[in-house]
């Protein structure tokens, strides 16, 4: 199998998706789409930072960035889709976001960013999975960290 096959097989998931799969809205969702799956393994996430959001009426005025929490947020966000999506339970999931280990900020994240979340599964183990997550502006990582979340039902 080519590289172009394997990437056809690859699964991807769209905002109306998301919104099932997680519970987060606005202002709190952090991840628009997810382009990539690869079962629970990997995945890479988009969110499209735009000057509207409330975060940047305080953060800050003049020269808005992107605070570095809510972009770990949306890595998360975007592991826990992944997850939920690949467990495929009847009965409906939450996350609930558990760590957070390694975390290091490169490079600021300003509106008109596209930040791409890439998620690779380190292990999982009793409802509890950890991923390591790199976000990206333009191919340049800009936050990196090792991040766990714990599915239970709602």
């Amino acid at each position: 199998m080519d590289a172009t096959t394997a990437k056809s097989e690859l699964g991807s998931v769209d905002i109306e998706r998301i919104l099932q799969l997680l519970p987060h809205r606005y202002p709190f969702l952090m991840v628009d789409r997810i382009i990539e799956m690869d079962g629970d393994d990997s995945c890479i996430g988009i969110k499209n930072v735009t000057f509207n959001e409330p975060q940047f009426q305080g953060h800050f005025p003049g020269r808005p960035v992107m605070p570095g929490v809510l972009i770990i947020e949306g890595m998360t966000q975007t592991a826990g889709a992944l997850c939920i999506q690949n467990l495929q339970a009847d009965k409906p999931q939450i996350v609930y976001f558990t760590t957070i280990e390694k975390c290091k900020f490169r490079k600021p994240v300003i509106p008109g960013d596209q930040i791409h979340y890439h998620l690779k599964k380190l292990k999982a183990r009793r409802g509890i999975w950890w991923y390591w997550g790199e976000a990206k502006v333009d191919g340049q990582i800009v936050a990196e960290a090792e991040v766990s979340a714990m599915l239970v039902e709602r």
